[in-house]
């Protein structure tokens, strides 16, 4: 067969053609054009289908990468020189939710003082802004609700736009704590609330002191702040009773938390440990919490620091007038039974439930003058007279916790200046608040001891080591 001169010229050399070589020619051929039209077609739709893959991709570089094409042979699969786009590593566009994005402030910020008598209400007012604004920040849940409680010297920054629109509000609330609210988009799609929280860094220290004339007076020459001092008077108050039963030479040793931002202390913490010994005899505490969240102060055999019934209504206060059934009264000058302890305090003094009950008296009594009596279960009861007024909401029927306010001291009735007159009864019959036995609370759950029993070790450990470093110094 005579062949195309053509094709001819695509050999360096020609060779004598046989038979089979003539077939093997027409194949390659065939083949070819086959491939040379796929090629064709398939490049027709990539370049068709090309635009609409780069418009979807758009957090895709437009940059490629070609691929090289591979030799056509009858037995391999054909290579397209397809352009591919490269994906990058990380997304060019961050991923927001549209509904939740909060936009930039787009005005001025101010800072604002509180200033007595001063409401969210009223501050806003004074910027220019609406009620239909305030009433879009106090829906927005718990994170906006302290702007309810706002307090004199606390400070706002607002970022208000020339249109008196609230575009940003930041409020700090304390030195770890600020409140961030921003507008989701425009004026009318309303506003979100976020919290930021700096962590601090919780370390531990402690301090140990004597006792010359008052514990007050002791714990600041220990460098105790009136917090803690109050604390470590509130963990041992059931067995100390704070106005009577100091002596001089009476100590403390305290172990307690102090927190740190950035390396400059913020606050004192909780008190870890304590040990107190009053009239040379020693009580100890150790604060654990259970699996619940639950926290408390417990002896180092697990039973609990507190009692069904404080020892004094009222903190700190000098006992003027002891239990006595044969005393001469001051005002009737005559005998008659003083069934009570009398505390003076300054006029407004706090007083506070020496147990969980029920208030059963809220009123005039005579000349105990303004009272409260509260029973606690079916065997015990208390009175508090000569009040000057009550705490809010107390009334006939009313359930107190332990330690809750209950009224103020005055000297309403009977009664030559402000104190309180605190009774204690048993079974209805009157006891001397100073000396009667106290019931216990409730102990450690046993499910907890081995557990407390292995934290509580390496405090009772500190108070040891400090107990006998103290002694060697002294």
């Amino acid at each position: 067969m005579k062949h195309s001169p053509l094709i001819g010229r695509d050999y360096k050399a020609r060779l004598p053609e046989t038979s089979q070589d003539n077939k093997r020619k027409h194949h390659y051929l065939f083949m070819l054009a086959g491939g040379v039209i796929s090629l064709v077609a398939t490049l027709l739709i990539i370049s068709d289908d090309a635009e609409a893959i780069r418009s979807e991709a758009v957090d895709l570089p437009t940059e490629t990468t070609a691929l090289p094409a591979t030799a056509v042979t009858s037995d391999e699969h054909i290579s397209l020189p397809l352009a591919l786009p490269r994906r990058s590593s990380v997304s060019d566009t961050p991923e927001v939710a549209v509904d939740t994005a909060p936009t930039p402030p787009a005005g001025k910020w101010r800072e604002v003082t509180v200033k007595n008598g001063d409401s969210l209400s009223l501050i806003f007012s004074r910027q220019g802004l609406s009620p239909q604004q305030l009433h879009q920040l106090l829906s927005l849940g718990k994170e906006a609700k302290v702007l309810t409680r706002l307090f004199p010297g606390d400070k706002l920054r607002l970022n208000i736009t020339d249109d008196k629109q609230l575009a940003a509000l930041s409020y700090k609330i304390n030195p770890t704590k600020t409140l961030h609210i921003t507008q989701r988009g425009d004026a009318s799609t309303g506003y979100l609330a976020s919290i930021e929280q700096l962590h601090t860094e919780t370390r531990t220290a402690n301090s140990h002191g004597t006792i010359d004339s008052s514990l007050f007076l002791g714990a600041q020459k220990a460098g105790l702040s009136d917090n803690l001092t109050m604390e470590l008077a509130g963990i041992f108050g059931w067995d100390v009773d704070f106005a009577l039963d100091i002596r001089k030479g009476d100590s403390f040793t305290v172990v307690f938390e102090e927190h740190y931002l950035d390396g400059k202390k913020l606050r004192n913490g909780k008190i870890l440990a304590a040990e107190f010994i009053n009239r040379g005899k020693a009580y100890r505490a150790v604060r654990y919490t259970d699996a619940n969240g639950d926290s408390d102060y417990y002896s180092p055999d697990g039973k609990s620091m507190r009692k069904a019934f404080l020892r004094t209504p009222v903190e700190f206060s000098r006992i003027s007038s002891r239990f006595n059934l044969k005393r001469k009264h001051p005002v009737l000058n005559k005998i008659r039974a003083h069934k009570g302890v009398d505390y003076a305090a300054p006029r407004g003094t706090p007083i506070r439930a020496t147990g969980d009950g029920k208030i059963v008296h809220r009123g005039n009594k005579g000349g105990y003058g303004r009272t409260i009596i509260i029973q606690h279960g079916s065997r015990y009861s208390s009175l508090y007279a000569h009040m000057n007024n009550y705490a809010r909401g107390m009334k006939h029927g009313k359930r107190v916790k332990q330690g809750q306010i209950i009224g103020y001291v005055g000297s309403t009735g009977l009664a030559t200046g402000p104190h309180l007159h605190y009774e204690f009864r048993l079974n209805g019959a009157v006891r001397n608040p100073l000396t009667v036995k106290l019931p216990d609370a409730a102990p450690l759950a046993k499910k907890y001891r081995a557990d407390f029993s292995a934290k509580s070790r390496s405090y009772l450990a500190q108070l040891d080591v400090l107990k006998r470093s103290t002694l060697a110094l002294n």
